[in-house]
């Protein structure tokens, strides 16, 4: 926003103010704070943007008509409201353009609409996506734009109609590791507009009427049939099919695409040998016995549930279909499995590696994955479906170019049987089951789907957050257990680093509180915020945390970066690595360095947005955390020098240099309860707290400064330890000296045991009468 968009704003909030104001003093009973917060409401309110007019006249001219509807030659005049532009061939009609932000919300993680051009055919397919304008950090700077934009790619070829009617489900798409939330709110766009356009029924070559739910399958896999075969006769009668590419075949590919660079940058000779790919479905029992084994069949069938489907992937030559990607976030990127307009990819956890299959004549392969289909997906094996394999090739330096080749399976007859079709009467209510439940998914809210998609996690995530929330209320408790609260600590910072962090990619970022504040200026809406639910339950927390504990949970208990620094630091320790004690003239003045980076991206975020996303690299959270140091060197090397320095200084940078460590700080002032306890003689004389304070967050006067407290709870160790803190020594003495004197009294009773017994302290057991 620009500043003079700000004054404006401002004055519009003086203005209610002041009017509200006015109000008030002919209304006496009327309380004052209430009407500044109406004013604030109005003023919020006055903000909501206008509906834009469409701005399709002003992306068109950035693409060419066969970009977007493959063979026109010209755009036609726009029609209707919102607008869709006829693409030509000549004089004859090939499909539409239209902008998805005229159609539905494209509002992605930077809190501004994300537009895009789609191309769709009169049948309703949609034939071509570009994306035209963006204000999304994640593509902005970290993840190649070509990546996010691949996997809207996939969308390409889908027939919408089909989805409108209720008849299959919309389509996923791949997820881009730590561009969730961007990735699905474009295609949920791009299908949900392209269905509006479709049921308005200005397409003109959808026959609505025609469009009915998938026909009740007339097949069935016959469970009876089961026998081992070999090797050649599997292949030989497509059990088992093959995809065979060398080198220049797939050179030949890139170069078709139009991308002759990637085809220049082979490695090899063009006959040699580039990938050798076999796929089977190993739940078919013949199929199943001959490949697996018997033993390997039987426990295969155990692991599947009813419907369930599993394959058999096997590569050999110089290009893996596993990659490394599974090794990094658990997927498998470089294959797909596709079926009637759905996809899928596998995980780490539907994957068991084989040795090698056990069909007589079997060739030694280098690779050979059985997959377990995903419970969010059912494969058909009584129809055809493909596996797509993803070729990658360097360009330069830092970029990469895409291709994909299909293999084609389809089941053969000889293992499927026949089943009674059932009659239209009875067939008429499980049709419209089916078209109803695709209907309620398209219809229910991107943000919905992705919390029941998630549900797993979001539990996994809120038991973690009331694990935290029972350590802190009972940590009275637990730091009188030194050890035992050690390993809890160290048990819960592993929990955020590889749940939280790696897994989840749940760290959040002063990203989040810009997006957040400019969100508020410039249209409020929830189911934005609501589309990343462990983010929004972790703010959730956080806030609520703040009125108890100030910024600490976040800062030493949730921040997956922090941590990392952490765990890092002890190891170090641990290795006897010296540690750097920075003098505390010299730290008291790097604190403000935080405030000052946070107050500059947050001033910066009212001129651009954008630019502040981009200024907020100082954090090293995409880096190490949400990519995992898969990411241009610079970047990498700025990550590492922080860590590597942390090994030194224990959490360097959160101590000063973390900017949403500083926005946490300004609103944890507000805390309502203090729960960390303090000794009289705490700064005077003793010291013990301040030397030994992780983050040296405690003045030598003994004072907590909860700005920079990360509420590790050493210093409440210390606070119950008889053998560290000088107070609790003192204590501890004074008892033993009791005790001692006590003893000989006690064995031998009388008045002076009576008189030490009305003498003991409430918490000391009676002296036992004579």
């Amino acid at each position: 926003m620009r500043l003079s968009s700000a004054f404006v704003l401002w004055e519009r909030f003086v203005f209610f103010a002041r009017l509200r104001g006015r109000k008030a003093l002919r209304h006496r009973h009327v309380h004052l704070p209430g009407q500044f917060a109406a004013a604030l409401v109005l003023f919020l309110l006055s903000t909501m943007p206008v509906m834009a007019d469409s701005r399709l006249a002003e992306f068109l001219p950035k693409v060419q008509p066969s970009e977007l509807v493959p063979g026109a030659d010209h755009f036609g005049p726009a029609q209707g409201t919102p607008p869709v532009v006829p693409a030509y061939q000549g004089n004859t009609l090939l499909g539409y353009v239209y902008l998805n932000a005229d159609f539905t919300n494209a509002v992605g993680y930077s809190g501004k609409p994300i537009h895009m051009l789609a191309g769709i055919d009169p049948k309703g397919t949609i034939t071509g996506i570009r994306l035209v304008d963006h204000k999304e950090p994640i593509v902005l700077i970290g993840i190649p734009e070509a990546k996010v934009v691949a996997t809207m790619n996939s969308l390409i070829g889908r027939n919408i109609g089909a989805i409108a009617s209720g008849a299959e489900r919309p389509p996923q798409v791949d997820i881009v590791s730590g561009a969730t939330v961007t990735v699905l709110v474009m295609a949920d766009s791009v299908i949900r507009s392209a269905v509006r356009l479709v049921r308005s029924g200005r397409l003109g070559g959808v026959a609505q009427d025609a469009i009915v739910a998938a026909p009740i399958q007339a097949r069935e896999i016959d469970s009876e049939r089961s026998e081992i075969r070999g090797w050649d006769e599997l292949v030989g009668d497509g059990s088992v099919r093959r995809l065979s590419l060398s080198i220049g075949d797939v050179n030949q590919a890139f170069t078709r695409a139009g991308n002759a660079e990637a085809a220049r940058n082979a490695e090899g000779r063009s006959e040699d040998s580039f990938i050798e790919m076999f796929i089977a479905p190993v739940s078919v029992p013949t199929i199943g016995r001959s490949l697996l084994g018997d033993e390997g069949y039987a426990r295969l069938r155990e692991q599947l549930k009813p419907s369930q489907q599993a394959i058999v992937v096997a590569g050999d030559g110089a290009y893996s279909f596993k990659g490394s990607g599974y090794v990094r976030g658990g997927i498998f990127d470089r294959i797909e499995l596709l079926q009637d307009g759905s996809s899928t990819r596998f995980r780490d956890r539907n994957h068991t590696r084989l040795g090698a299959l056990e069909a007589v004549g079997s060739p030694e392969l280098r690779e050979i994955a059985l997959f377990v289909m995903p419970d969010d997906f059912r494969l058909d094996l009584t129809q055809p479906w493909q596996l797509q394999l993803l070729v990658q090739r360097n360009i330069g330096v830092r970029d990469k170019a895409f291709i994909t080749f299909d293999l084609d399976y389809s089941l053969p007859e000889k293992y499927m049987r026949a089943v009674p079709i059932a009659s239209p009467r009875a067939a008429a209510p499980v049709a419209a089951t089916q078209q109803v439940t695709a209907t309620d998914t398209l219809e229910q809210p991107l943000w919905q789907r992705i919390w029941w998609t998630n549900a797993f996690e979001i539990g996994v995530t809120v038991a973690g957050l009331l694990v935290l929330t029972a350590i802190f209320f009972f940590q009275d408790t637990l730091v009188r257990r030194p050890r035992m609260y050690a390993w809890i600590r160290r048990g819960f910072l592993l929990f955020t680093l590889i749940w939280l962090g790696w897994y989840t990619n749940a760290q959040l970022s002063v990203v989040n509180v810009v997006t957040f504040t400019n969100a508020l200026i410039t249209g409020f809406n929830w189911e934005f915020f609501l589309a990343a639910p462990l983010i929004f339950i972790l703010w959730a927390a956080i806030a609520a945390a703040l009125l108890f504990w100030g910024r600490g949970p976040f800062c030493g208990w949730l921040c997956p970066f922090g941590a990392l620094q952490e765990l890092l630091n002890n190891l170090a320790q641990w290795l006897k690595v010296p540690q750097i004690k920075v003098p505390w003239a010299l730290h008291e003045r790097l604190w403000p360095i935080k405030y000052i980076i946070f107050l500059g991206l947050f001033g910066l975020s009212f001129y651009s947005v954008a630019l502040a996303e981009v200024f907020s690299e100082v954090e090293p959270f995409k880096t190490s955390i949400i990519l995992k140091f898969s990411r241009d060197w610079p970047f990498v090397i700025y990550a590492l020098t922080l860590l590597s320095t942390g090994l030194f200084i224990e959490r360097f940078f959160c101590r000063y240099l973390c900017p949403l460590g500083a926005a946490l700080a300004i609103p944890g002032r507000i805390r309502m309860f203090e729960w960390l306890k303090r000794w009289p003689e705490c700064g005077s004389p003793c010291q013990r707290c301040a030397k030994e304070c992780p983050v040296q967050s405690i003045h030598p006067e003994g004072h907590i400064n909860v700005n920079e407290c990360i509420y590790c709870m050493h210093c409440q160790e210390l606070y119950h330890d008889d053998h560290r803190c000088p107070h609790m020594i003192q204590i501890r003495l004074k008892r033993e000296r009791y005790d001692a004197l006590a003893a000989p009294l006690t064995k031998a009773g009388g008045p002076k045991a009576a008189y030490a017994d009305r003498n003991r302290k409430p918490t000391e057991p009676a002296v036992p009468a004579d």
